[in-house]
């Protein structure tokens, strides 16, 4: 079993998932943001935000192993998505080697995004992104 998956519309503009802390989230999440952009008429961001978010995910199956709370909010001139996980180890972007497979991750989500960031929260953290619309 994957587990329970819950998907609340908070407010108009603000869309919410919480996943269990597995591998299958990281897809579930990716087709989340797809998904959510595309059906608001934003499916030029969808690719780039699907990629970003799948990056956070994965850096919360791979080191905190707790469950994702995934929230996407969508204001008048960007998006904004945020990851939140029960670690309290805040995220340190690394040099990989050239023929490591891992450890690219944030560096993606800094170079393809308009803004990220950290967010503490009152049990863990949020490390978000945001694409300008």
């Amino acid at each position: 079993m994957l587990g329970a998956y819950v998907l609340r519309l908070e407010t108009s503009d603000t869309y919410t998932l919480f996943t269990p802390g597995n591998a299958h989230s990281v897809k579930i999440c990716r087709d989340f943001v797809q998904r959510t952009l595309e059906t608001l008429g934003l499916g030029h961001l969808g690719d780039t935000a699907a990629l970003c978010t799948s990056e956070l995910v994965t850096n919360v199956h791979q080191h905190t192993k707790s469950d994702v709370h995934l929230r996407a909010a969508v204001a008048t001139t960007h998006v904004r998505i945020a990851v939140y996980d029960g670690g309290d180890q805040l995220p340190k972007p690394r040099r990989p080697d050239a023929d490591e497979e891992c450890g690219r991750g944030l560096f993606l989500v800094t170079a393809l995004s308009d803004v990220c960031g950290v967010t503490p929260a009152s049990a863990g953290k949020g490390v978000w992104f945001q694409l300008n619309r």
